[in-house]
């Protein structure tokens, strides 16, 4: 119920806005996901008249679980990069949210601190401490 997408396909040779999949307000954009597929998450915020401000990374469709109804499935996020916590009211997060967000913040470090110095590695790792 707002008036932006939040996601599309991505596509490869330089086409980033590719289809057929996408998340977004107009009905002509009706294609399922698939395992594979490589979509943008990009939500955002634009106050009427002010400005704009939107987060993008790159999510891929993978298999979640199997039950009686069928295959699911669900994102894991291709872009690793630590939330900006001054952005974050966490008096608004329950407690699920919180934990999503110290699971995230662990995969960044995990995944990120191997490649970086020992100064970097101090900065990710105030950047990515778990939130209570």
């Amino acid at each position: 119920n707002y008036g932006h997408g939040t996601g599309h396909g991505v596509g490869y040779f330089l086409n980033v806005h590719e289809g057929p999949q996408g998340v977004t307000p107009n009905p002509a954009v009706n294609f399922p996901l698939k395992e594979g597929m490589l979509q943008s998450n990009e939500p955002g915020f634009y106050p009427e008249g002010k400005y704009g401000i939107r987060l993008e990374n790159l999510i891929v469709v993978v298999p979640h679980i199997e039950t009686e109804y069928g295959k699911f499935l669900q994102f894991e996020t291709l872009t690793l990069f630590p939330l900006d916590m001054k952005l974050i009211d966490l008096d608004m997060l329950t407690e699920d949210e919180k934990g999503w967000l110290n699971r995230y913040h662990t995969k960044v470090f995990r995944n990120l601190s191997p490649k970086l110095s020992r100064e970097d590695n101090q900065w990710l790792l105030e950047k990515t401490r778990e939130v209570k």
